[in-house]
């Protein structure tokens, strides 16, 4: 089994979470992973192992949220659905580990998150967060919401696109149990920067990078993604009745020529997903063509 990297636990007692719980508690996960799963990281080289970013994943699974912090060499900070602090098995244990709570109907609330994670960025430090806002029921990627891109243009940090696989097969939706010896790929993407996409300044931006994290975390995931937000609504393998693609930012060129269906598309379902899927193994990614 592949083991985890070296980790360091970066002491900030001056933002959220327990130092003690969250050291010996992400010691306590990292032994257990390794005991009992097999992590294939790819793109480790991407992660700083100093300096301010932001880690953006696919959301699939609770688990998700287990496996990609244990797979970065430093510890991270993340942002965690209010409605934990409602659950007495979590309201005290998940912002001892550094989760800060959002109000995910937005307003002041969801505002105050952002503040406390823009106050983790500029102490040199990573920072956790869905662009997908929710889970994918629907097992798809979904367009991505801009929270990370302005984040990162108020902080002026870059964005480090993951994929991963693996997490669903370990715990499905609304399900307790973690099953044991499954493989989990995460894989980090090279880092993004708004000042890649035109002027920071200009709002259209934070869109464009956040296309570009999605076209990212599709490639290293091997999702088909679907043009529109996640929902609970949405149920798995549902097929969405809009085109799976997304903007092509302007100055970055579609990696596969023929992919692209118009100057400005890229067309994510063909998308081979840079992880590879062993031998005998099919993809889940599903194809909307």
């Amino acid at each position: 089994m592949t083991k985890l990297p070296p980790f360091v636990f970066e002491s900030a007692p001056e933002l959220p979470g327990d130092e003690r719980v969250s050291k010996y508690g992400l010691m306590a996960i990292r032994s257990l992973i390794d005991r009992f799963w097999n992590v294939e990281i790819e793109g480790l080289e991407n992660v700083p192992l100093d300096g301010p970013a932001i880690i953006a994943p696919n959301h699939l699974s609770f688990c998700d949220s287990v496996f990609v912090p244990a797979a970065l060499p430093r510890r991270a900070w993340a942002i965690g659905k209010g409605e934990y602090m409602d659950d007495w098995k979590t309201k005290h244990l998940f912002p001892a580990f550094g989760m800060i709570p959002v109000d995910r109907s937005g307003g002041d609330a969801a505002a105050e998150a952002l503040d406390t994670a823009a106050k983790v960025l500029r102490g040199g430090h990573l920072f956790m967060i869905y662009p997908e806002g929710t889970r994918s029921r629907s097992e798809f990627l979904h367009k991505g919401r801009t929270g990370a891109a302005r984040l990162a243009i108020q902080c002026d940090v870059p964005i480090i696109p993951v994929g991963h696989s693996g997490t669903l097969e370990v715990q499905k939706p609304d399900t307790v149990m973690m099953k044991r010896g499954v493989t989990v790929r995460v894989g980090f993407g090279e880092p993004l920067r708004a000042g890649d996409f035109g002027d920071p300044d200009d709002p259209l931006v934070a869109r464009l990078l956040t296309d570009a994290v999605m076209f990212n975390i599709g490639r290293l995931s091997g999702q088909t993604y679907v043009n529109r937000y996640a929902s609970s609504a949405d149920r798995p393998g549902q097929v969405a009745d809009d085109a799976p693609k997304i903007p092509k930012p302007p100055g970055r060129k579609a990696t596969d020529s023929s992919a692209a269906t118009g100057p400005n598309d890229v067309d994510l379902r063909p998308q081979q997903a840079k992880i590879a899927v062993p031998s005998g193994r099919k993809s889940k990614a599903a194809s909307n063509g």
